[in-house]
């Protein structure tokens, strides 16, 4: 038996929140369905994303829907990138970043490898490596 773990992201601007990745990290959106496609939809929700995915920084796949209750930022989850060019890291670093807190600096670590976090402006932490 085997299955697949993807990031699922709640958002209260799933568009917004999408288009910033795909801006920041290269990609793009693969399917975006509102609300407003299922039958019976209150006319206030129609235009809120149920169901986003998007394919980012490579071949990496990211969902994300608008969410009905304030989205609060949580420290216990962290979304990690690594990278094989520095460059590209350093970037993605730079561009996620914008807006939000730079948390930890992208430099050189005592263990070997580039290391840098940020917070994006959507509350989501990032770790960006290159090994």
């Amino acid at each position: 038996m085997g299955a697949q773990l993807n990031s699922y992201l709640m958002s209260e601007d799933a568009r917004s929140q999408a288009d910033f990745y795909v801006d920041s990290l290269g990609g793009e959106i693969l399917s975006l369905k509102t609300f407003g496609e299922a039958p019976g939809t209150p006319e206030a929700v129609k235009d809120k994303v149920m169901h986003l995915s998007l394919m980012v920084a490579g071949r990496n796949m990211l969902m994300i829907s608008d969410s009905f209750e304030p989205v609060s930022s949580n420290r216990s989850i962290s979304l990690a990138l690594t990278y094989d060019n520095e460059s590209e890291a350093r970037d993605a670093y730079d561009k996620l970043g914008e807006g939000g807190e730079y948390k930890y600096p992208f430099v050189l670590q005592p263990w070997g490898a580039y290391y840098g976090e940020v917070i994006d402006k959507f509350g989501v932490t990032w770790m960006i490596t290159k090994p």
